[in-house]
């Protein structure tokens, strides 16, 4: 029998002989998965490099995102040292003292997991290299970190410092689908990584982090700050004067531009959506941020593009583009030819008295030799440049071509389209712009924010159906008024040509697009209400944003707000979704090179949506089928009409030859000055939005290019090929809640014998139809001779212009002549000029048509159009 002390010693031992074999098991696994670094000198891809394949709908293939020709190898020793400080001060300060990770950046990194807070990476560069070569860092795990820890204590055994810092600039994604410092110089500044400045250098090593989130192109004030901060602490830790460094900061946003964004590998690539693809390249960079490889993972993106409808949207685009610049560009010369007497005057001036600012010809000269040398010289400068590999020459060139285009673009009609999918929100199409290149890639679809017009009118309309104030035969007054806004400053507001039509209904008012009806009504139903009902069509969820965004002026009864095509679309799509909020969505799942679904955005909308429950409900059925019907008019007689050829371009034949009409509903919208055009419609199928415009503020579309004569027939076109083949499709009728009554055409009452000019049938929120019957064919012939009588007793004139007053159409409410106090500050001028009060100084809204001034030329007060 053994002793209770040697077999306590034997159990040791034994259990030491396992450990030792179960270590050295370990051990030897994990030295056979060095893959023999000692012979691998070329630091190989262990996963090959695959593209991102991006997909359409119905599984055909957009476009691919790939990493060939973005990545440019370089040598440390070519590196400018700032460069390499600057890396060495964002990423890793002590690379040069351990052994290949940080006890203390690690525990730092744990404890700021631990309380929510951002206290910086734990991985220095030796393991960030490790873990891109041999692992994959979307795999947020302990294992995954143990094993880049082993990993990178094996990239320091076998490798110097230097070579493991080449390695990493060589090696590691910084943004823009390009791969190492040399490419991404080219990317961002347009020059090899030889010429980085320092204010440059930290610009590129915060890409490091998030690329996405410091773009300067997309975010420069972001960008600007972890700039600043990188600069800050290179002056700190010495590797930089605070001179030098303030002097390359301040150069470096001097002479900052965006154009300079080129790859012509990206850009020459085959892409069938290429809008469409660089809106998902960016949603991508954001989701999968921490993966880096999206131009080399080999993913596959499932989108919600319909290539069919793209089709249809570049066709239409580039077709409505041309006209609308062969129509602007016809009345600037038409300008410039007006002027041509003014030109030689003032050249005999400037002669004459040494004026050389007065001298035309002067700057005439200046355009054609600015002409001459963008045709003819510059190309051979370019050839000579590659030729005698005189670099600098070519990039000066550049810049200065590059500043000319971006000059000439500004006065280029730009134009955004974006079309969803009403049931699901999918964007089907999208258009941001003319030509995707270089010098234009803002996305006008999501990123332009510009004034809507008219189209903004029915999300207040919708309000006021809803406060049960007004219906679809509601009389309101189309005359002369002045109205006073919270701050005590007046406001009034013009009507087309100065006409005005006396009593309109509202559903002719919205279909015309009056603006004196439609600001009655916003004074009718309070800016609370507008405001919080436009605030919750076009998204705005927070009371700061409510406040920044929505003025509270009569104007904004006009389309005064900032706002972009895809909230647009958004907003008008929630009328055609019976209600219910839409969320545009363009990525539907995202599967890695085996095929397993690594982001599911689709499900986790759906998922958001249900716990939403009714308050995903934003307006009820019953006000938007209501709006859908007033905005059906605006297409039957209104201001789409032509534009939609009455219902023609949405009629279509069956198999069997049967003619069938898909229902349609729109706006139109021309801000002041012609500045911007607009059209957003919906079908039961499909919402569409369009917009024309410049990027530059302050100038004209003409006379030409307006919401009804531009965007609308663009709108119909489209419209028209998207829906070639779908069967017949209603918009649904709630079951409860509506009524149907025909009453007076004029008057909005029911009918009587007498009513002889017409009927038309309307739809009512039950309890909200009229029960009284319309006394105007009775009574009218004598109210309406007193109302021409006291209109031409009083003096109105807008300007130096008169105001003409419709009497052949004028009926006016008997409670008009009673005067009684508003419930606003809303008052009718009564025997004075309505231009005696000073209006408020901000932009007025739009027409109720798109017919041009008589005679051709702009009107000398402000026209609202359409």
């Amino acid at each position: 029998m053994f002793s209770k002390e040697t077999r306590g010693i034997t159990i040791t031992v034994l259990a030491f002989i396992l450990c030792s074999i179960v270590s050295g098991v370990v051990l030897g696994l994990m030295l056979a998965q060095t893959r023999n670094l000692k012979n691998n000198e070329q630091f190989v891809d262990f996963n090959p490099a695959l593209p991102t394949r991006i997909l359409d709908i119905r599984g055909d293939l957009i476009t691919e995102f790939a990493s060939e020709e973005k990545r440019e190898m370089i040598t440390l020793d070519k590196l400018p040292p700032h460069m390499v400080n600057a890396l060495l001060t964002r990423e890793d300060q002590i690379f040069y003292e351990h052994g290949g990770f940080s006890v203390k950046a690690i525990m730092r990194a744990v404890f700021g997991k631990l309380t929510g807070r951002s206290l910086g990476g734990g991985s220095t560069i030796t393991q960030q290299v490790a873990g891109t070569l041999f692992l994959d860092r979307s795999d947020i795990s302990i294992t995954r970190k143990i094993k880049e820890l082993w990993w990178a204590l094996q990239l320091e055994r076998r490798y110097s410092k230097n070579e493991i810092l080449e390695l990493y600039l060589n090696k590691m994604y910084f943004g823009g689908g390009t791969y190492g410092v040399n490419a991404a110089s080219r990317f961002y500044f347009g020059h090899p990584a030889t010429e980085i400045t320092p204010a440059e250098a930290a610009i590129l090593v915060i890409q490091l982090s998030n690329p996405a989130y410091y773009n300067p192109f997309e975010h420069p004030n972001r960008a600007m700050d972890r700039q600043q901060e990188v600069l800050r602490q290179m002056v700190a830790l010495g590797h930089l004067g605070k001179e030098e460094a303030d002097r390359s900061f301040e150069d470096y946003w001097a002479s900052f531009d965006y154009t300079r964004t080129a790859s012509s590998a990206w850009l020459s690539r085959d892409d069938k959506a290429r809008w469409f693809s660089e809106y998902v390249r960016r949603q991508l960079e954001t989701m999968m941020y921490g993966t880096m490889d999206i131009y080399s993972g080999g993913y596959t993106v499932h989108t919600t593009l319909d290539l069919r409808h793209q089709a249809a949207a570049d066709k239409v685009m580039q077709q409505y583009l041309e006209l609308a610049n062969r129509r602007f560009r016809a009345s600037s010369s038409t300008r410039f030819a007006q002027g041509d007497s003014y030109a030689k005057i003032t050249e005999l001036l400037a002669l004459t008295f040494n004026l050389p600012q007065l001298a035309v010809s002067a700057e005439r000269h200046h355009v054609k030799s600015m002409a001459l040398y963008n045709r003819r010289v510059n190309p051979v400068v370019d050839m000579m440049s590659l030729v005698f590999g005189i670099d600098n020459l070519k990039i000066e060139t550049n810049k200065a071509n590059a500043r000319m285009q971006a000059e000439s673009a500004k006065t280029t009609v730009e134009g955004a389209l974006v079309s969803i999918e009403n049931d699901t929100g999918y964007v089907t199409a999208l258009v941001g712009g003319s030509k995707f290149d270089q010098s234009n890639q803002v996305i006008r679809a999501t990123q332009a924010q510009v004034q809507p017009g008219s189209t903004f009118k029915p999300l207040y309309y919708s309000a006021a159906i809803d406060s049960r104030k007004y219906t679809e035969g509601s009389m309101i007054n189309d005359t002369p008024v002045v109205f006073f806004n919270e701050s005590g400053v007046p406001y009034t507001p013009l009507n087309f040509k100065g006409e005005w039509k006396g009593t309109v209904l509202l559903w002719e008012a919205l279909a015309h697009s009056m603006n004196v009806p439609s600001l009655r009504i916003l004074d009718g139903i309070g800016f609370d209400a507008a405001i919080n009902r436009a605030a919750a069509l076009l998204g705005y969820k927070t009371r700061d944003e409510i406040n920044k965004v929505f003025p509270r002026v009569f104007s904004i009864g006009l389309g005064v707000i900032s706002v972009s095509p895809m909230q647009m679309a958004r907003a008008f799509g929630t009328f055609a979704n019976q209600g219910k909020e839409i969320t545009p969505i363009s990525i539907r799942s995202v599967e890695d090179r085996n095929g397993k679904t690594i982001l599911d955005p689709e499900k986790e909308l759906r998922l958001e949506q249900k716990r939403k429950g009714t308050a995903i409900q934003l307006v009820s059925p019953q006000n938007a089928y209501i709006m859908t019907d007033l905005l059906k008019n605006t297409i039957r007689t209104g201001t789409l009409g032509s534009a939609s050829a009455y219902e023609g371009k949405f009629t279509f034949k069956d198999e069997s030859g049967k003619r069938y009409t898909i229902p349609a509903a729109g706006k139109t919208g021309t801000t002041q000055n012609w500045a911007d055009a607009w059209t957003v419609g919906y079908t039961p199928y499909y919402t569409t939005a369009l917009w024309f415009g410049f990027d530059r503020r302050g100038l004209s579309l003409g006379l030409d290019n307006t919401g009804a004569t531009l965007a609308g027939p663009a709108w119909g076109d489209y419209m028209n090929m998207i829906h070639q083949g779908l069967p017949f499709r209603d918009f649904i009728k709630p079951q409860t809640g509506l009524v149907t009554a025909t009453v007076c055409k004029k008057s909005g009452k029911l009918p009587t014998d007498a009513c002889d000019e017409g009927t038309v049938s309307l739809l009512y929120l039950e309890g909200t139809q009229p029960t009284s019957y319309c006394e105007y064919h009775e009574t009218g012939g004598e109210l309406k001779r007193i109302a021409i009588d006291r209109l031409q007793k009083e003096s109105l004139s807008v300007g130096q212009r008169p105001i003409t007053v419709d009497t052949s159409d004028l009926l006016l409410d008997p409670s008009i002549f009673d005067d009684p106090e508003p419930r606003s500050s809303a008052r009718r001028p009564t025997g004075t000029s309505s231009n005696n009060a000073k209006p408020e100084d901000q932009p007025v809204g739009d027409a109720p048509s798109d017919s041009p001034v008589p005679g051709g030329s702009e009107p000398d007060f402000n026209p609202l159009l359409d």
